[in-house]
């Protein structure tokens, strides 16, 4: 079996506000092999993006500290890492896509400027290989007469195609690892359909491991190998994806599952949303974060925060201390 390229473990991040401590990311540990796709799902304040900016060596400071915890990619911790070798990793060996590209990219130089800066720092290009180099990226990521259309600038292309531009520009060096931020949000259904298939043809011709972050189910359904649950900051499930929509072990990831549209339920199905507010990051409680909108919740549920537990039998880990199925089954 192959090493791991990315390795997080007890990973903290807090941020310092006027309303006290955002702890934003709790112990958060996981691991990411070559040619994998992770997906990280969850609500908003669940942790994923800032977990991932961590990784990155992006998280503003101040307000925000990484407290405690290792990233390490190809066995090399990567947070203990000065400004000049964050730029040398960033780009070349870790990149990123992000979430809206039109506030990634910059508005003021063409797309050729953008895209020849990275490969002239990482690869050593001079002007015209630089260009020339930008052209194939574009060509390969579906951009019709790259040539030319190199030398525009953003807000000449659409949604869809700026997107393409941001994927060509983090896939430009052959990153081992890529972490997308919900890169398809944005966008309509077709152009998204189109962009996913584009980072798994990709992620077949370069091997890259990817990370994707996302609220959408349905694309973890259709491209992730493994999914990390986060609640609250922490990891509260993780799973192989077939194994997560076939049986949910924690009540938060049964509550995503209901709540979204899937293929493979019945028509005429009820969707049901989960009860209540994700817990205040400045002011958790001292047990499970999930407590309040549970309907598995027991009063132990309110004295310890649940451990990550890995289930002998299978490659998965969860935090609940109740056996929802266990109790699924009792109340039929």
């Amino acid at each position: 079996m192959s090493k791991p390229v990315l390795q997080v473990e007890d990973l903290h991040v807090e941020f310092r506000t006027d309303d006290g401590v955002v702890r934003a990311v709790n112990s958060v540990s996981f691991e990411l092999n070559p040619g994998e796709t992770l997906g990280i799902v969850g609500e908003s304040g669940s942790g994923k993006s800032v977990t991932n900016l961590a990784i990155m060596g992006l998280v503003p400071t101040p307000p925000g500290k990484i407290t405690q915890g290792s990233v390490r990619l190809h066995g090399q911790e990567l947070l203990d890492n000065s400004s000049k070798e964050w730029t040398r990793v960033r780009g070349n060996d870790i990149a990123m896509i992000f979430q809206d590209p039109m506030t990634a990219l910059n508005p003021f130089l063409t797309i050729a400027e953008q895209l020849t800066e990275v490969s002239k720092l990482h690869m050593g290009h001079d002007n015209t290989e630089a260009i020339e180099h930008a052209i194939e990226m574009l060509d390969k990521v579906g951009i019709p007469s790259a040539q030319k259309r190199v030398f525009d600038y953003p807000h000449e292309f659409s949604g869809g195609m700026r997107q393409r531009v941001m994927i060509a520009m983090a896939l430009s060096c052959e990153p081992d690892v890529l972490i997308a931020d919900e890169p398809t949000t944005a966008l309509d259904v077709t152009i998204q359909a189109q962009i996913l298939e584009l980072m798994q043809q990709l992620q077949e011709d370069q091997g890259t491991a990817i990370i994707f972050i996302t609220h959408d189910l349905g694309v973890v359904a259709s491209i992730c190998h493994r999914v990390l649950v986060m609640y609250g900051g922490r990891v509260v499930e993780e799973a192989a994806t077939s194994d997560l929509y076939a049986q949910p072990h924690h009540p938060y990831t049964l509550g995503l599952l209901h709540s979204a549209l899937r293929w493979d339920q019945e028509t005429g199905g009820i969707l049901r949303t989960i009860e209540g507010q994700p817990p205040d990051m400045a002011d958790l409680p001292p047990g499970c974060a999930f407590y309040d909108r549970c309907e598995y919740g027991q009063p132990a549920c309110t004295e310890q925060v649940p451990p990550l537990v890995q289930l002998q039998t299978q490659q998965r880990r969860h935090a609940c201390l109740v056996d929802i199925h266990a109790q699924q089954e009792g109340s039929k």
